[in-house]
């Protein structure tokens, strides 16, 4: 955590604000990789007469998330902060739950749209987080995925309606 601070202080934010950042994007940052293996298991189990549709959009979406993830772990590293690496400590920081049943491709949907809702809470926290450190790179990162998350919950509900 030393090299936290010093890192914090370089970066002109105070040692709390980024210990408090960080703790909220390592949160994220497990969410993001319990939906990403949702999203791959969804992507290679899907079965039925939204086979083609759904294969070809959960694969879609674990790609951006990958990215997201990339961006979201680096972003970490700049603070000082080491970004959680391992499978356990994204399972036990994880709020999204992994499924494990076979499920029918309308309760995939279902679950995509949960798990952007609990992803957008994990973002509001963090984008609040950014704006009383003042940390505008955060900000914006956060905000973009905002966007993006929200547009993909409607068009997976308009898919389910």
């Amino acid at each position: 955590m030393e090299n936290t601070i010093s890192q914090a202080k370089n970066l002109g934010f105070e040692q709390q604000e980024v210990s408090d950042l960080v703790e909220s994007l390592n949160n994220l940052l497990a969410n993001y990789q319990i939906h990403y293996q949702k999203l791959r298991n969804f992507h290679w189990n899907v079965k039925g007469p939204d086979f083609f549709e759904l294969h070809e959009q959960f694969e879609q979406e674990y790609n951006a998330v990958k990215l997201n993830i990339d961006v979201l772990a680096e972003r970490i590293r700049i603070f000082g902060a080491r970004p959680l690496s391992t499978l356990s400590e994204y399972l036990s920081r994880a709020t999204i739950k992994e499924q494990k049943e076979h499920i029918s491709s309308e309760e995939m949907v279902a679950e995509i749209i949960s798990d952007y809702e609990n992803l957008l809470t994990n973002i509001v926290n963090g984008l609040e987080l950014a704006a009383t450190a003042g940390d505008s790179a955060s900000h914006n990162m956060l905000t973009q995925w905002s966007e993006q998350i929200e547009k993909r919950h409607w068009m997976f509900t308009a898919w389910l309606s």
